[in-house]
């Protein structure tokens, strides 16, 4: 092979692999700004945090995405990691799950359906498993997927990026671990550390354990993705004004919206053939759900003063701009 011919196929592997990287960054940003910011959990004046944040739940995201595609499985194994990954970051970055005054917040925590054997409220580990599972994790791959439609389901990184990921997430996560103890000296305990990494195993086995998805030919498309859209809206909204006062009311009232959504999807998958359309409408209506109820919502840092609705806002239609590229490459693809 002459020179000219040898630059020529360097050209294109170097395209190729921007074609591949630019998307991956997109995830490691966009998690993190779904994750803290969107929700209002984080002021706009804490956009510096994402030097720390994004590492860890940018990091996360996308190795579980890229794990999951190189294996070729889909949905669900997404969703048990994501579950995977808040137990790893509630139990062991910040131990939320065990602290009862969570960086002497007083935000009662585990008082909602508290067992005290466990040492665990059970409404506040549901509601992690569904904070990050859906919002943390599977809105932001949901996204971003819809935005590269030639490359929603195929691996991002090669080899040397996952190793590169997995390095960065562990600094981040170890980042964020030193930093809230500084703030908390709370240390959970041996049980409890154990009993959560038993948690995160069988999580990951159960992912794994999936098959890998079959392609089926499409011979009919499943209903509007609009109206899937609106009910993942809905459903998202009405799981965030669940009151923890309720104790194991809310506990029930949180898995009988889960059971719901979950049949909701499976209704409209066998109805029809679920398209990257109707993926994309189910993580819109996640992210718009977060991103009205910043407004009724406290930041956890920090005053509540006119910056912090400024920045609601600006979250908010950043989520609108990215589902209107996202919908627009969707469709242009169709």
């Amino acid at each position: 092979m002459d020179s000219q011919a040898t630059a020529g196929v360097e050209a294109v592997v170097v395209a190729q692999r921007k074609r591949r990287i630019w998307p991956a960054l997109a995830l490691f940003f966009t998690a993190p700004l779904v994750a803290e910011f969107l929700l209002g959990n984080l002021p706009i004046k804490m956009l510096p945090a994402l030097i720390v944040l994004a590492p860890m739940y940018g990091g996360g995201a996308l190795l579980i995405r890229e794990v999951v595609r190189k294996t070729g499985r889909g949905w669900p194994s997404i969703l048990l990691l994501g579950m995977a990954y808040a137990i790893f970051e509630e139990a062991f970055t910040t131990q939320s799950l065990f602290n009862p005054n969570y960086l002497k917040l007083n935000l009662g925590l585990l008082t909602p359906a508290f067992i005290p054997s466990l040492g665990i409220g059970v409404w506040w580990t549901l509601w992690m498993f569904m904070v990050h599972g859906i919002w943390s994790i599977s809105t932001p791959i949901a996204l971003i997927e819809a935005s590269v439609p030639d490359r929603a389901r195929t691996p991002w990184l090669g080899r040397v990026g996952t190793v590169i990921v997995a390095l960065v997430f562990l600094l981040g996560s170890t980042a964020t671990t030193l930093i809230g103890y500084r703030q908390d000296h709370f240390m959970a305990s041996k049980a409890q550390f154990g009993g959560a990494a038993v948690v995160i195993v069988l999580l990951a086995a159960m992912a794994f354990m999936i098959p890998p998805r079959r392609r089926y030919a499409a011979y009919r498309s499943a209903p509007s993705a609009w109206l899937l859209g609106a009910a993942a809206l809905l459903f998202a909204s009405v799981a965030l004004l669940v009151p923890m006062g309720w104790g194991w009311g809310a506990v029930a009232a949180l898995l009988g919206l889960d059971a719901a959504m979950i049949a909701v999807v499976i209704a409209w998958g066998h109805a029809g053939t679920l398209e990257l359309k109707h993926q994309l409408a189910l993580g819109a209506g996640a992210a718009m759900a977060y991103g009205w109820h910043a407004f009724l919502q406290h930041p956890a840092v920090g005053q509540l003063d006119a910056s912090v609705r400024v920045g609601n806002v600006v979250f908010l239609l950043g989520a609108i701009l990215l589902i209107w590229f996202a919908a627009k490459r969707t469709n242009a693809s169709l």
